[in-house]
């Protein structure tokens, strides 16, 4: 029988299933994210050189610039594995009492295993590229720790310095000096898990949906965002027809393989539609993400009302706006929540007025 092409697997495979003596507890350390990552497209989807400055819009006005790194691009999704790997050790720090700081020190191959990649000589010339798109990749935004500030420029790290190399040239330690924003998140717990499959999904567009699932959908029975929206926030440069079926081929690919960790996606009237998979429990949101007060839906009423009230606006962004609001002002559930929603809808559109 003649040898046909190799079939991908709709997830990477388990490179490193049973760790060296010398890793110790490095691979218990459980995956964290920060808040911030998660909800705005900080990454570029692009697995080549990206070297098209960025600007994400927001709601009403631009609130984040990116500027690549000269000769290296943007920073993309995969060099975030290195942050979320670090973020992970100092949270697993903190928890057990130890002091941390921005600048940490990593061996090149634990970072490597630890984050499902090979460990060829080829991976860590790919790494030493990473860190160079981390440090130089320049952000500019208005998005504050806690809320909205003024204009501020941030970088992921800001110094990375490789304290060995073997005889080939190959590193073994490499000390990086973290971003303070990032730092602060760690210590305001603005922080959340991530399943260990998050670095073995393959595409780019599939890590950024679990990251927007993860960070609006959490444990709450449902998620719903418009798929115009829903590009916005991950960050895609297609064209709205080819994002929608990019959308749709990783839904009938989890529809097929079950590969997407903790959530189920479905494309409703132009909604994409989230939930926990049955198998989703809170040990990848507690402690660190307090389940929201409200969770009951909305009716179909309030939703054509609120377009009314805020023409515009994508009202499903306004709703997971008026959720969050209501936790973290530690709020009753309202008694009339399609009124309640409505309302905050009405007071956002005279705050902010039309969307530019």
């Amino acid at each position: 029988m003649a040898r046909g092409k190799r079939q991908l697997t709709a997830l990477l495979p388990e490179r490193h299933e049973e760790p060296d003596l010398f890793l110790c507890d490095i691979l218990d350390a459980t995956p964290k994210g920060d808040r911030a990552s998660m909800e705005h497209p900080l990454f570029s989807l692009s697995v080549k050189k990206d070297m098209m400055p960025f600007v994400y819009p927001g709601e009403g006005e631009p609130i984040l610039k990116v500027t690549p790194a000269e000769g290296e691009g943007r920073a993309n999704i995969f060099d975030r594995d290195i942050l979320i790997y670090i973020l992970s050790q100092l949270m697993a720090a903190r928890k057990d009492g130890r002091p941390i700081s921005r600048r940490v020190r990593v061996c090149a191959h634990d970072l490597l295993r630890a984050t499902n990649r090979h460990t060829s000589g080829q991976s860590y010339a790919t790494l030493k590229r990473a860190l160079t798109r981390l440090q130089f990749t320049r952000i500019e935004t208005n998005i504050h720790d806690q809320g909205f500030g003024q204009w501020r420029q941030i970088s992921f790290i800001t110094d990375a310095s490789i304290i060995k190399e073997d005889a080939s040239g190959r590193m073994l330690d490499v000390e990086i000096e973290l971003g303070a924003w990032l730092v602060r998140a760690i210590e305001s717990n603005n922080m959340l898990t991530l399943s260990r499959r998050y670095f073995r999904l393959r595409k780019p567009l599939e890590r950024r949906l679990y990251e927007l699932a993860r960070k609006h959908c959490g444990s709450q029975k449902q998620w719903r965002c418009g798929l115009d929206r829903l590009q916005e926030k991950c960050g895609s440069t297609s064209s709205p027809k080819e994002f929608k079926r990019l959308i749709k081929a990783i839904i009938e690919t989890d529809e097929r393989d079950d590969h997407m960790p903790d959530y189920r996606f479905a494309i409703e009237a132009g909604i994409l539609i989230v939930n926990p998979k049955p198998e989703f429990t809170d040990v990848y949101a507690a402690p660190e993400q307090a389940a929201l007060p409200f969770d009951r839906a909305l009716s179909g009423d309030a939703y054509a009302e609120a377009r009314t009230v805020a023409p515009g606006w994508d009202v499903y962004g306004l709703e997971q706006r008026w959720r969050e609001w209501l936790a973290r002002d530690g709020r009753q559930a309202p008694h009339s929540p399609d009124a309640a929603f409505v309302g905050f809808c009405r007071s956002f559109y005279e705050r902010n007025g039309r969307p530019h």
